[in-house]
């Protein structure tokens, strides 16, 4: 049996050195030998605000050189059963976005192509598209969550139908998606009209409204969407403009009254025991957020998606209470 690949440690090497790779794992140059790998795209030209998301998959693999290979609160121990291994970002093609799609596409059909599952820092969301027509190749439709303030629907934005506020839109027409097994959780702000977010739901969605979030544990709502799922196929696409711009105010469409970081860990961790077939991590603009917290959020998140993929034990953390929080 091979070694496992393992997070460089802060006693090895301090943490503001070593590689710049996610959690500081070695880099590979393709997915062969993985079960799962971090990938990077670093694209924004996608975007119809704020650009900046290029940037994003950098700053992600940056801020996440704090974090340790086990769970304390979960007990997954991620890097003592998959073999993990950062494979660098897709070569978009920064002038052109529909050949970038393409890329992306064919990059992804490569590491499926290995029986790896991806786990995408992103980079604006137009590339979940491409990813999902990878993942129907190799897994057929599958059940999607989807995590956001925007719905994603857009028939087209400019006259152009390729763009971050049209992937599950192109998705759809595909045949990439399970429709009664499709969740979007999040969604909030102004819009145009009523089939901003009724559109999803003529198709069979089940779309959770940021206000019906607030205040709230996402625990149970989780279970409704473990039973909803089933066995089928997921993938998880977060777009990190979903938590509230208090939160994560690094990201190029912001939108008021968003989720909490605890509620996005527990959407993430609420997935455990589903057969995920590929996450995402999308729309991190650090120029906007100089301190990093957007990032952070990020790389804590990718990590958490990490924990609960098929092959990962869960619930063998320790759990002493000194105190009766009632």
């Amino acid at each position: 049996m091979s070694k496992l690949n393992q997070p460089l440690g802060g006693n090895d090497m301090p943490r503001f050195g070593g590689p710049v790779t996610m959690m500081r794992l070695p880099a590979s140059e393709t997915a062969a030998g993985c079960d799962a790998v971090f990938v990077g795209i670093p694209m924004d030209i996608g975007t119809s605000n704020r650009p900046g998301t290029r940037l994003g998959p950098r700053q992600i693999r940056d801020e996440s050189r704090m974090l340790r290979p086990f769970n304390m609160a979960t007990g997954a121990a991620p890097f003592e059963h998959l073999q993990v291994a950062d494979i660098g970002d897709v070569a978009i093609n920064t002038f052109d976005l529909k050949d970038s799609v393409r890329r992306i596409e064919a990059a992804y059909n490569d590491i499926l192509g290995h029986g790896a599952i991806p786990l995408t820092l992103g980079g604006d969301h137009t590339l979940t598209w491409p990813i999902l027509r990878a993942i129907k190749a190799r897994h057929g439709p599958v059940a999607l969550v989807h995590v956001d303030a925007h719905a994603d629907i857009n028939e087209a934005m400019f006259g152009e139908r390729v763009a971050h506020g049209c992937p599950f839109r192109r998705a759809w027409e595909d045949g990439c998606l399970l429709n009664d097994k499709v969740v979007q959780i999040g969604l909030r702000g102004t819009g145009y009209a009523p089939d901003d977010f009724a559109w999803g739901r003529a198709q069979g969605w089940r779309i959770v409204t940021a206000e019906e979030c607030w205040g709230r544990s996402m625990a149970p709502l989780m279970a409704q969407i473990r039973a909803l799922v089933g066995d089928s196929p997921v993938y998880l696409s977060f777009d990190i403009d979903s938590l509230d711009p208090g939160f994560a105010p690094g990201t190029g469409t912001a939108e008021f009254a968003g989720l909490t970081p605890w509620q996005a860990v527990e959407i993430v961790r609420g997935m455990a025991g589903l057969d995920i077939v590929g996450c995402d991590l999308v729309e991190v603009s650090p120029p906007y957020d100089p301190a990093g917290s957007t990032a952070v959020a990020g790389a804590n998140l990718l990590y958490e998606m990490l924990c609960v993929l098929p092959g990962v034990p869960q619930g063998q953390a320790e759990r002493l209470h000194d105190f009766d929080l009632g």
